[in-house]
């Protein structure tokens, strides 16, 4: 049995992931900003640390004694449209967060051997490629990272949760795909538009979509805190499939056409600069989960959705 504290224990992966570790056996502890309202969202048995997880508090002190920390929590990416307030909720929420967490780890008695931090595909820059074309190279853990917002983002969460590996801890760093899971996530809006027969490709729907699915990231996770073979940066995806093909997978989970496109000036206007993730992306691999030998439940895109929906 391990004692597992878990920030972001109420999200789309969390409360999935405290699922599985209290079903194992495991002791969880999640920290959370509202431990009234998550009471209600995470699995019986948990155990609630009240939590400002951008500043310095209590919250700290049960760091100690921990066996492992996964650090989930953070500002949804898509949820409002950025502005230089939204840029800056999006990295405190994350690299803040983060450096606190180390904080807290370097001061515990005794010390967490572990921590799994969350991270996105988005650390790598875009495929290269013109407006309506996008080159086939794979992007494996070993590619460096891009110089868009989101790259920076994420290259700037890793650099905190690293500075745990001089303490001693094994650090996990999960640059995630799109997870495709039923009753939340990204796909319950995706799924939106199919339902009322207006589904299709987004702009040129030749961009690459990295994705996993819900159940395949969280065995991934519960991997990556047992098997000390998991270390450094991890693609946590399945594949990648160019968008328009997606779509046409998802119509067919849903038995619904995929004929109405999404321009990209459309997008642009409806949500803004978090467009151009949308409309651009990179064929990123799973390299290091394929050499550890990961076993994905859902490997195959259909079954993924059909699965999830």
């Amino acid at each position: 049995m391990m004692k597992i504290g878990i920030t972001g224990a109420t999200g789309f992966i969390g409360a999935k992931l405290a699922a599985a570790l209290l079903a194992r056996g495991d002791e969880v502890v999640a920290f959370t900003r509202d431990p009234a309202r998550a009471q209600a969202r995470v699995p019986n048995g948990t155990r609630l640390v009240a939590a400002e997880l951008e500043t310095q508090g209590t919250w700290q002190d049960a760091i100690a004694g921990l066996d492992a920390v996964v650090h989930l929590a953070g500002e949804p990416i898509a949820g409002k449209r950025w502005n230089a307030r939204q840029k800056q909720l999006l990295r405190d929420s994350r690299v803040e967060s983060t450096r606190h967490l180390v904080e807290a780890i370097a001061a515990a008695v005794p010390r967490p051997r572990v921590l799994v931090c969350a991270s996105g595909a988005d650390y790598y820059p875009f495929a290269m490629g013109g407006i309506d074309d996008f080159d086939d190279d794979e992007v494996t853990e070993s590619d460096p990272p891009g110089d868009e917002f989101l790259a920076r983002l994420c290259k700037a969460w890793e650099a905190e949760a690293i500075t745990a590996e001089p303490l001693g801890v094994r650090v996990v760093r999960m640059r995630s795909g799109l997870v495709l899971g039923d009753r939340g996530g990204a796909l319950a809006k995706m799924t939106t538009p199919f339902k009322l027969f207006a589904g299709g490709r987004i702009g040129s729907g030749k961009q690459w979509m990295a994705w996993i699915h819900l159940d395949d990231a969280v065995a991934a996770y519960v991997a990556a805190l047992d098997d000390a073979r998991y270390r450094g940066p991890l693609n946590l995806v399945a594949d990648s499939i160019r968008n328009a093909d997606f779509a046409k997978e998802l119509g067919a989970a849903l038995h619904r056409p995929s004929w109405l496109p999404v321009p990209a000036f459309a997008l642009r206007a409806a949500v803004g600069e978090v467009a151009e993730s949308l409309l651009n992306g990179r064929r990123v691999v799973p390299a290091r989960l394929r050499e550890l030998g990961f076993q994905w439940k859902h490997p195959e895109l259909r079954a993924a959705l059909s699965s999830a929906r």
